[in-house]
């Protein structure tokens, strides 16, 4: 499995670069009224405007000002039975990685701050573990899912 990985602050993750249709750096989006803390809003890419999710908020994690190392990975995640590309905001894209079947373990249940639905698998580096995240997963409530939806579709 190729992966790209990244950082949430001292935490590295990882989605499958089949997901991944582009990293820009980082702009500010437009900003929607009354939307989730997690939107940030709508950020134009190519001409497109992708719904843009501070991916910290959205797990839960504390947010943090962006720097000159922020990204945005533009993903195509399959929601509500069609596919809707989002923004996501990481702290720092780190590379991409080759992972091997035998190296991919399960999720654990203890001791993870993130729901394991929201995790394919855990692979241990040398640096420590890198979790690799189901985008899918992160955005498969009802509301949000709907929500990402009307608004790629409105875009």
């Amino acid at each position: 499995m190729q992966a790209v990985t990244f950082a949430l602050g001292a935490e590295c993750f990882a989605i499958p670069v089949t997901l991944v249709r582009e990293i820009l750096d980082y702009s500010e989006a437009f900003h929607i009224p009354n939307a989730p803390v997690w939107l940030q809003g709508i950020t134009e890419v190519r001409g497109q405007g992708v719904p843009t999710v501070d991916l910290r908020a959205r797990l839960g994690l504390a947010t943090a000002e962006p720097t000159l190392t922020t990204r945005i990975l533009v993903v195509d995640v399959p929601l509500s039975g069609r596919t809707v590309t989002l923004g996501l905001v990481v702290d720092k894209v780190l590379d991409v990685s080759t992972f091997a079947a035998e190296q991919i373990e399960a999720a654990p249940d203890i001791g993870v701050r993130w729901g394991s639905d929201y995790i394919l698998g855990v692979v241990r580096r040398d640096a420590g573990f890198t979790v690799l995240m189901d985008v899918a997963q992160i955005f498969s409530r009802d509301n949000d899912a709907t929500l990402l939806s009307q608004m790629s579709a409105a875009a």
